[in-house]
């Protein structure tokens, strides 16, 4: 397991800033240097970590990479030990350290998103409980709850574990466990580690209840539609049976029967997504954990002869082989376009051209004159765009940015003082009302042929304002 651990940390570190920063971590860059108790659309632990590593090591694309590295090769180690506790020797513990060689886990460890952390954080909470009901050791509740309870500073998609796990218990059993004193205990102490943030939310409306709405209703029928086939394919078709065989084993050995719930909380999960729209990759910590589980009858079964062995080798190779291509940026920028890859992984689509696309919206600034450039702002449709010119923009002599989307709305509108505005939009900021006139001045390329969420997207010179900023600036808010 140290060799895959070793591999990925290496795959990751070739990598590491081989394109360009990804829209996430732009956005993360922005909201970080703002450091809350939480954000409408994510508590702080990611933002406030990326803050903290270009304090530490610059305001560079490797810098913020850096946890991720460490991440995912954490989560090989854990995968490794949920193999060892249900009985897995070297061969198990092996292949279920390669489960970070798959799509979703590269993706997440090479781009500074929440999914890393909370992959790692889902499999130490499972881990904890997986040794709570083996050896029969009920004080590993109290660090699954210290873990959950930390886990709710990254995301709260580990209530989802939580909840789940327990009706499997009431479902499969043991339900003792549930009248546990070590249970409840850790349950309250997830309870008061995170409640910092949970009062946060509580104080502020619920603010990632009304995010989690605007995702159900922007994104809802995709996420529903995709749920289990983008987890299969994340996973990769060949890792599939063993995924399968952990479920399977689960349910019928008698000596795993303890921990049998954790094959009723995946379809639980499952349904409870499908329920409220939930994102396919919310479950995958619990995916891969039964991956690594699965890995342990897949040891019994290379037992049976060395063509098995012959034929798992080839089927891990081609499995990891095929994620890390589309997950990482190892083939050349100029060629990237003219392949499926940005198709197949959108994280890849959205390193590509922000230099460029900054260098176009300057030019459109340059050509302003004089007397409108002293009172003119950036104004961009998402954080993507609002990012990309916080960062490349200053240098290059561009004035201060501002977006409506998600966080960065309550960074403020701009001053009175701005009467031009420098518009990236998709969409015809007419429609808003919030101007005389908008004149399109020029359309983004990144110049790579791939297709992202900027590529095509329209540049605006936009006059006469229908209001005061603070009058205006709601008609610009948006949550996706």
């Amino acid at each position: 397991m140290s060799a895959v651990a070793g591999l990925t940390g290496l795959l990751l570190l070739l990598t590491i800033d081989r394109y360009d920063y990804h829209r996430d971590e732009l956005y993360f860059r922005m909201v970080g240097a703002h450091p809350k108790w939480g954000y409408v659309d994510q508590p702080p632990f990611t933002p406030l970590m990326v803050r903290g590593c270009i304090e530490l090591f610059g305001d560079t694309v490797w810098a913020i990479r850096i946890p991720g590295l460490f991440f995912l090769a954490g989560a090989a180690f854990l995968l490794a030990l949920i193999a060892r506790e249900l009985g897995g020797r070297v061969v198990a513990q092996t292949l279920a350290a390669t489960g970070t060689l798959t799509t979703f886990p590269l993706v997440a460890g090479h781009i500074t998103i929440t999914a890393a952390p909370d992959l790692v954080m889902w499999l130490l909470v499972i881990l904890c409980l997986l040794r709570a009901l083996l050896r029969d050791r009920p004080r590993y509740f109290l660090l699954a709850g210290l873990v959950a309870g930390i886990a709710l500073y990254n995301k709260h998609l580990v209530i989802l574990l939580l909840l789940t796990f327990a009706a499997g218990l009431l479902i499969a059993g043991p339900r003792r466990v549930l009248a546990s004193k070590w249970l409840w205990a850790g349950a309250a102490i997830a309870v008061v580690v995170g409640l910092p943030n949970l009062l946060y939310q509580i104080a502020n409306d619920f603010p990632q209840v009304h995010m989690a709405n605007a995702l159900a209703e922007n994104k809802g029928d995709d996420a529903r539609i995709t749920l289990l086939p983008l987890q299969l394919l994340w996973l990769g078709p060949f890792f599939v049976p063993i995924w399968g065989a952990g479920i399977v084993a689960l349910l019928r050995r008698p000596e795993w029967r303890a921990v049998r719930a954790f094959a009723v909380a995946y379809p639980l999960m499952l349904l409870l997504l499908f329920v409220i729209a939930g994102q396919p990759y919310y479950s995958f910590g619990l995916l891969a954990a039964l991956f690594a589980i699965g890995a342990v009858p897949a040891e019994r079964w290379l037992a049976g002869g060395g063509s098995r062995r012959w034929l798992l080798g080839a089927a891990v190779i081609v499995n990891c082989g095929v994620a890390i291509v589309s997950s990482l940026p190892v083939l050349p920028i100029d060629v990237v376009g003219r392949t499926p890859v940005p198709a197949m992984n959108q994280g890849i689509a959205d390193e590509i051209g922000w230099p460029r696309y900054v260098a176009q919206v300057k030019a459109v600034y340059d050509a302003l004159p004089p007397g409108d450039q002293a009172h003119a702002v950036l104004l961009t449709g998402n954080y993507g765009e609002a990012g990309a010119l916080d960062r490349y923009g200053a240098p290059l002599g561009l004035p201060a940015v501002y977006s409506g989307q998600n966080e960065l709305w309550y960074l403020g509108p701009p001053p009175e003082s701005a009467t031009v505005v420098v518009l990236v939009s998709q969409s015809d900021p007419a429609r808003r009302g919030a101007f005389g006139s908008c004149v399109e001045k020029a359309r983004l390329d990144n110049g790579y042929g791939v297709d992202n969420e900027e590529q095509t997207a329209r540049v605006y010179v936009c006059r006469d304002r229908t209001g005061t900023w603070a009058e205006l600036w709601p008609r610009f808010q948006h949550f996706d």
